[in-house]
């Protein structure tokens, strides 16, 4: 099983060589480095999967492994570092890797002791084991650093924890936040730490990403890209459980519309009805969402996304979503085919007529 701070299948990002794509944050961060006005808290934002745990573990490394920049001595001062880079087999990074550096703490969601399950949200104990922490590094003297992951996980007596920290931090020490969803921390959290908002990934990043990930890219970069989003995270996981192929059944099915192919949508939906299946069957109404979507889209502006998921993608569109109305009329389908399929998942409605259920319904909204 992965752990709470990683995609199931891809490496953890502490394993993550290089981050890409996410030059502008890591610069602002060696500027502050270099500046000498190195804040105690950092923010890390932006979207799932687009590297902010990879770039956390990155400062962390650096700022374990790289001396405080000295004023001009005898030999003048060292040069400032250009990169968070650190190498592989530096002391840091090989305690590191191991689990074992006494200057990391990493703050996930843990098991609760009395039911060994994973809990929902990070719990005020969480917080309160960095107290230890922290008391045990301040002999030494040397750099500490705590790694939140997720922040939004944090519920209200962990958060007003972690809070009291951030207002009173420890010396040396540097908290690095990270937030999918910063709106859902609170205030007074986002205004005591510096922002580093990361982006999605371009096509040419990804490839990279993907390439050191060891993602099979037999689907291709550019649909990874385009159904992910620009997240890496995403795309990993589209590549593990064949998401491009499975778009292009959803695509195929609908490329015949508003005539459905019964026996098509039945085996679809009876093979993502299986036992074991449960993955499969979330990721194809999330692919089927996401193809509404960009129907809706296509009848809005006129013209489809710019990037191809499958050949012949773009025709699909253009007809099924010819005018402004009927981008409007997908775009309703899409809310309430989202709705019902999370109400049926909700209730346990029979996965397989669920399927064929929404299926139909898109064949209903493209007739004329």
């Amino acid at each position: 099983m992965s752990a709470p701070d990683q995609i199931e299948g891809a490496p953890h990002p502490r394993d993550t060589a290089r981050i890409f794509g996410q030059d502008a944050a890591a610069a602002a961060f060696l500027d502050a480095f270099a500046s000498g006005r190195l804040h105690h808290g950092w923010l890390l934002t932006g979207p799932r999967g687009v590297g902010k745990a990879t770039l956390a573990w990155a400062i962390a490394r650096f700022l374990l492994a790289t001396p405080p920049l000295q004023n001009d001595g005898l030999f003048g001062a060292p040069p400032v570092p250009e990169t968070l880079d650190i190498d592989p087999e530096h002391p840091v990074s090989r305690r590191i890797s191991a689990g074992a550096e006494p200057g990391l703490k990493v703050i996930t969601r843990t098991a609760n002791p009395k039911t060994d399950r994973m809990r929902e949200e990070i719990v005020v104990d969480d917080i309160r084991a960095l107290a230890g922490f922290f008391q045990l590094s301040a002999a030494d003297g040397g750099r500490r650093v705590v790694i939140v992951d997720a922040a939004d996980e944090l519920n209200t007596s962990a958060a007003n924890a972690l809070l009291k920290m951030l207002e009173e931090p420890p010396e040396r020490a540097t908290l690095l936040l990270i937030s999918h969803q910063p709106s859902r921390l609170l205030p007074t959290i986002r205004s005591r730490c510096r922002t580093l908002r990361l982006g999605t990934l371009s096509p040419e990043d990804m490839a990279q990403a993907l390439s050191q990930a060891g993602a099979d890219d037999n689907a291709g970069t550019d649909a990874l890209s385009a159904l992910s989003g620009g997240s890496v995270g995403t795309a990993l996981r589209l590549s593990l459980l064949g998401g491009p192929a499975l778009y292009a059944e959803l695509l195929a099915i609908l490329k015949n519309l508003p005539q459905l192919d019964r026996g098509r949508a039945v085996k679809l939906a009876e093979a993502a009805a299986a036992r074991g299946a449960e993955a499969r069957r979330d990721l194809l109404f999330e692919l089927l969402d996401l193809l509404l979507s960009r129907l809706a889209l296509t009848g809005a502006t006129g013209h489809p996304p710019v990037t191809e998921v499958v050949p012949g993608e773009a025709e699909v569109l253009k007809r099924l979503a010819p005018s402004p109305c009927k981008g409007r009329a997908w775009a309703e389908t899409a809310q309430e085919t989202g709705a019902r399929a999370r109400h049926g998942r909700a209730v346990n409605l029979d996965p397989a007529a669920l399927i064929l259920d929404t299926l139909i319904k898109v064949s209903q909204t493209a007739s004329p």
